[in-house]
């Protein structure tokens, strides 16, 4: 594995989704754990604060120091630590794992890293401009370095985690020299793998005009985030999306979402696997409510199947989130993509209309 920090002698593990840890003495949990506690750096439960994994490294660097520095231990003179975060790390797991090891090398935040944080914090949030370059951002080009791999799990876990922290690394480097990291293509210039991923990210738009084309478009009265009344919106419902950027590509789509003004909604579901459902921050809305019911979906086909009822879905029950997504159980579900759709469909009050 690449080796950045060579003071910090690092070995990973990789956790389901929701998954609740202890703090250890030499290990780290990061944006998994379900506590902010010592050792553990996570948002994905109800008492968490207002952040992303990254962010609260940056914030609380105590809860890494202390904890694998304590009495200020120099970093040369760690034991072996074991940081863990969730399978397939994404964005802000891997910048909260830099972090982490930038300030157990030099013991304190500097001015790069809390670009990096904040730069990660919009991206985890959803919140990147929609005018936006895509190509010229960096969320984008490391979900082109991402996409399409086809290798057993636990390789893809440490190749993400490997071409994750060289990534990493040049954002702050970038960031440290005072260089606009949410919107720069010259970021990525002279570099050859990620000049291949800015070509990926203006490709992705093609598969998404067909994944478009194919998928459902349906407007739904959604709860206003504001706790009263609702508000009507566009939704895109795609099987099996070829586009890896489709929620991005959707919420910019005024020409294609019945009213004009971008896709809000966006449900996924891919082999049928797993099941992502969420609405873009600007508009509004969440879904609360919403994960409560296919639990009870999921409790009702557990008891006729004669099944262990242990199958959760995530509702975005954290500040971070505040109900804007739900996402489907880390082993499955039993529930049928037609069953998933009619039940939102219900939630939403609203027909489908015209593809």
């Amino acid at each position: 594995m690449y080796v950045i920090f060579k003071t910090v002698n690092v070995r990973y593990e990789f956790v389901g989704f929701g998954t609740r840890c202890a703090s250890l003495p030499g290990r780290l949990v990061l944006d998994v754990g379900m506590a902010q506690a010592p050792g553990i750096l996570d948002h994905h439960f109800p008492e968490a604060e207002n952040e992303c994994a990254a962010s609260l490294v940056v914030k609380h660097p105590e809860l890494v120091l202390d904890h694998l520095r304590p009495a200020g231990r120099p970093a040369d003179a760690f034991e072996p630590i074991t940081i863990v975060t969730h399978t397939l790390p994404d964005f802000d797991a891997l910048a909260a794992i830099f972090l982490s090891l930038r300030l157990l090398e030099i013991g304190r935040v500097d001015e790069g890293m809390r670009r990096l944080a904040s730069y990660t914090r919009t991206v985890d949030a959803s919140m990147l401009p929609p005018t936006i370059d895509l190509a010229a951002t960096p969320y984008a080009v490391l979900r082109a370095l991402f996409a399409g791999a086809k290798k057993p799990l636990d390789e893809i876990n440490a190749d993400r985690v490997d071409e994750g922290l060289k990534f990493m690394k040049l954002l702050h480097s970038r960031a440290e020299q005072g260089r606009d990291i949410l919107e720069a293509r010259d970021l990525f210039s002279g570099i050859d793998r990620y000049e291949r991923a800015v070509r990926k990210v203006e490709g992705d738009n093609a598969w998404y005009q067909g994944d478009s084309h194919h998928g459902r478009k349906i407007m739904l009265n959604l709860p206003n985030a504001g706790g009263s009344g609702r508000t009507l919106v566009d939704g895109l419902v795609v099987v099996n999306a070829h586009s890896f950027l489709l929620k991005e590509w959707a919420r910019r789509d005024r020409d294609g979402s019945p009213l004009g003004r971008g896709f809000s909604f966006v449900y996924s579901n891919f082999q049928g696997l797993r099941h992502s459902l969420g609405v873009d921050p600007a508009a509004g809305v969440n879904l609360h409510g919403l994960a409560d019911v296919l639990n009870s979906l999921e409790s009702r086909k557990a008891a006729d199947m004669g099944q262990p009822d242990r199958l959760r879905w995530y509702g975005g029950e954290c500040p971070f989130f505040n109900y804007r997504l739900v996402v489907s159980p880390h082993d499955g579900t039993r529930l049928s993509h037609e069953e998933i759709f009619s039940t939102v469909m219900r939630f939403g009050a609203a027909s489908a209309s015209a593809s």
